[in-house]
């Protein structure tokens, strides 16, 4: 049983972030904000696969007057991320963004910080304060001799105090490196510092393979421990995987329950049907898919049937056909090459 850290609650959008708030999951776009129609299609394949807050990069005035159009075109909250000018933060809020990530410290210095926090409060959006190892003040880096995960945390703070002296306390943050090790440690110290919810992720974490078994080491460690509030799974793939990994995290830690639980066998010898592509295109169908299901797709005669009476419809595989078990009878034998097929129209009458 988790138990959960308890920060107090902000709200992206209409997302509650914090509090007893599920935990939320984001992602980033990697198109150019300004081309529209790639930003905006992209934001709903992200939406479809359960993407519930996008962040866009926001590199100039173009971008930031484009998240107008954006936001009126998807359903989720977006977030536009800025660094170094504080005019970009400021537009982006007058043109809609519902977020912004931050880093103020490096935002032009007190007078423009102001003006940042003005428009925050007039618009009622909370800031991200975003530090990562590559932000670190130099002063702090002096003292600490690299970006340790206290040094993170004596930038966050510092950063922290300085909306608190504007008297703006709507504030979520995040703290990343992209050493697994030092993100955890990280967050542990930060989380016995602050009330403020926070947001996880292993920064530049690497592709499918070296990202995923990075973040999910570390952010699941934070999460069996009860912290983090909303989170990203860095990948340098289409994001729309990062939403797919960050359900299947949040699934194996039993926290929040989206979409069919896939089942599938990593085949050996006894395999006589081609379970990879089988379980591949299975998996690609299913990410649209909400309800909470169990399938099976498994290979042979041995673990295959137990596993797929288990399930809320499965697959074993034979020698060219394939045994589908529905609700723990079995329903019906299919030679593979109608396999999938059947298969699939069967899911769809449980959806």
């Amino acid at each position: 049983m988790i138990t959960r850290k308890k920060t107090r609650q902000i709200y992206v959008g209409d997302v509650p972030v914090g509090g007893n708030a599920p935990i939320a999951v984001q992602s980033m776009t990697n198109t150019d904000t300004r081309d529209l129609a790639a930003t905006i299609n992209q934001i709903k394949k992200l939406e479809s696969a359960g993407c519930e807050i996008i962040r866009v990069a926001v590199l100039d005035m173009e971008a930031a007057r484009a998240i107008t159009d954006i936001r009126d075109r998807i359903k989720i909250p977006l977030i536009a991320d800025i660094h170094f000018d504080y005019r970009l933060a400021v537009a982006a809020m007058e043109h809609g963004a519902q977020g912004i990530r931050i880093n103020p410290g490096n935002i032009g210095g007190p007078e423009k910080l102001a003006k940042v926090v003005r428009a925050a409060k007039k618009y009622k959006v909370p800031v991200r304060v975003g530090v990562n190892s590559g932000s670190v003040e130099k002063e702090i880096l002096a003292r600490h001799g690299h970006p340790t995960p206290a040094a993170l945390v004596e930038s966050a703070l510092r950063n922290i105090r300085l909306l608190e002296k504007l008297d703006f306390f709507d504030i979520k943050i995040s703290l990343k490196s992209s050493d697994a090790l030092a993100t955890i440690e990280a967050y542990r110290l930060l989380a016995d510092k602050t009330d403020y919810p926070l947001h996880l992720g292993v920064t530049e974490a690497g592709g499918l393979i070296a990202g995923t078994v990075k973040s999910a080491f570390a952010l699941g460690t934070l999460f069996h421990e009860g912290i983090g509030d909303t989170f990203r799974i860095s990948l340098t793939r289409d994001p729309v995987e990062e939403i797919r990994v960050c359900y299947e995290l949040l699934r194996a830690l039993h926290i929040r329950q989206r979409g069919p639980e896939l089942i599938s066998c990593p085949t050996c010898g006894r395999c006589r049907i081609n379970l990879f592509s089988l379980a591949e295109k299975v998996e690609k169908y299913v990410q649209s898919i909400e309800t909470p299901l169990k399938i099976a797709v498994m290979g042979c005669v041995v673990n295959g049937p137990g596993e797929a009476r288990e399930a809320d419809i499965g697959i074993a595989g034979g020698n060219g056909v394939g045994i589908i078990f529905k609700k723990g009878k079995l329903y019906k034998k299919v030679v593979e090459g109608e396999l999938y097929d059947v298969f699939i129209t069967e899911l769809n009458k449980m959806t």
